[in-house]
């Protein structure tokens, strides 16, 4: 009664099985090649994601018995963009990935024409590169033969689940779920389905888009001659911040999660309601039931947090290692008034200003290395903290990711959202949240409450009463937050 779950994300392929009690039984992991055509543009070759996938899983599986497996959960890199033949199941060309900059021109020549309050009313999101619906546009007007073959019907166009579902079951089916469609910029988030306003925008033929299908349930059945010798359901889908949420047992509107990572992702369950923020948050849809309830988040992203403690290792080479600064920071009490603003690459959620840059400021001559790791670690909960102040009837915040081993980053965090922050013993959640979603497709799990019973909790960590010490330093960092706007114009 096991749950083979594929994390397809940025940079390689997790596959692990899970058992009925929650727990990871085996695991495999397959890195692939980045391509960086020109500066600012990312690709994935989608035969390389395709073979990391195979590879991923015949470790994984190697550790198990094969017989125990009911079902395949899968979740995704969200925005990146992936066409393919529906025929020979080939790519005419590599992947636009969701980090790819190259349609900032195209975001602003729809910004001018007057279109974001329309998009954004209808899909919950910006005008921005990050998302999947200029991209295609970009193919449209610069691939002009290899998008003719897109509109003609011999191209399928789908983000990476769709395109691995295609692959397993020797592409009898094209399909995704309304998590990874909401970031298309296609999506009309009100109905939940394709929006043929938003296509006719942006000149993508619906006919290309995939299926919409419940986020659980038996969606599509592999084919065992293109998938490992296995005939198995695909039982689930779900984009990887979507899939954490799950994966954090967040079922209810109000449950909160972070995932630190390179950057950090915050989710809050809006359950049936559609919550617009006027905070520079995004509305998503978190999943859909087989019965079409659909349920909704919004979501605030953080583009450096990680990223940061790698500039002081790598770039200042002031640590050693990530692990080290939880240690390095606890030699002191506090920052001692230096506050560092790791807008590297802007500012995403809520400030949203791609011309902030980063700042140190409060340095004396008392300012030690151990006070600037301090304030990478402040500045991490305070960006959290900043998106999550735009979120009201917070109660406790679950966290996962890397940094979330850091025990002082959990406790900063804790302090600063003023709420119980909550680590679980597990915390590959983005896979977990794909298992859990197969398993109530497949009836290894009967509901969301027997899925609460499996999350299991490592450490929680209590808010200190002093909030108004706590208070004190984070207006200190909007202060400094305010002096790096802008900063790449001046």
């Amino acid at each position: 009664m096991s749950i083979l779950a594929i994390d397809a994300g940025t940079t390689g392929v997790t596959a692990v099985v899970v058992t009925p009690d929650g727990r990871i039984a085996a695991k495999g992991y397959q890195e692939f090649a980045q391509h960086f055509p020109q500066p600012g543009w990312v690709e994935h070759a989608p035969e390389e994601i395709w073979q990391a996938t195979l590879e991923a899983c015949r470790v994984a599986l190697g550790q198990v018995d094969r017989a125990e497996l009911r079902g395949i959960g899968i979740t995704n890199q969200r925005e990146t963009i992936v066409l393919w033949d529906r025929e020979t199941l080939g790519s005419p060309r590599r992947a636009i990935v969701w980090q790819d900059r190259r349609t900032a021109d195209i975001c602003a020549r729809l910004r001018d024409a007057g279109h974001e309050p329309r998009v954004a009313e209808l899909t919950g999101l910006r005008l921005d590169p990050y998302f999947s619906g200029t991209k295609l546009m970009w193919l449209a007007e610069h691939e002009p033969h290899t998008w003719a073959l897109v509109e003609s019907g011999r191209y399928a166009v789908g983000t990476v689940d769709s395109y691995l579902i295609a692959r397993m079951t020797r592409g009898l089916e094209h399909v995704t779920d309304v998590s990874n469609a909401s970031r298309t910029l296609l999506l009309d988030l009100t109905t939940g389905d394709w929006s043929d306003e938003l296509c006719s925008l942006l000149g993508v033929p619906r006919d290309a888009l995939p299926e919409l299908v419940p986020s659980w349930g038996e969606l599509a059945v592999t084919d065992a001659r293109s998938f490992l010798d296995l005939s198995l359901p695909i039982a689930g889908i779900a984009g990887d911040q979507q899939s954490a949420l799950f994966g954090q047992t967040c079922f209810d509107a109000g449950d909160s999660k972070c995932t630190y990572g390179t950057g950090s992702f915050i989710l809050t369950n809006t359950g049936s309601t559609l919550c617009r923020s006027d905070a520079g948050l995004l509305s998503t849809a978190a999943w859909r039931s087989p019965s079409g309830e659909l349920t909704y988040a919004v979501e605030g992203s953080i583009f450096v947090t990680g990223a940061a403690v790698q500039w002081l290792r790598d770039g200042l080479q002031i640590v050693g290692s990530a692990a080290e600064t939880a240690a390095i920071a606890a030699t002191v009490a506090d920052s001692e008034g230096v506050v560092f603003v790791p807008a590297l690459t802007g500012l995403g959620a809520p400030d949203w200003d791609p011309h902030a840059r980063g700042m140190v400021i409060g340095i004396t001559r008392g300012t030690t290395r151990a006070h600037l790791v301090r304030a990478t670690l402040d500045a991490i909960a305070f960006e959290v903290r900043d998106v999550l102040d735009t979120m009201p009837g917070l109660r406790s915040l679950r966290v996962d990711g890397g940094a979330s081993a850091n025990d002082l980053l959990c406790q900063l965090q804790a302090d600063q959202v003023g709420v119980p922050v909550e680590r679980p013993r597990l915390v590959e959640t983005t896979a977990l949240g794909a298992a859990f979603l197969a398993g109530l497709g497949t009836g290894v799990w009967d509901s969301t409450d027997d899925l609460r019973q499996t999350w299991q909790l490592d450490r929680r960590f209590e808010p200190s009463e002093d909030r108004a010490a706590a208070d004190r330093a984070h207006g200190r960092w909007r202060a400094a937050v305010e002096r790096s706007k802008g900063w790449a114009t001046v």
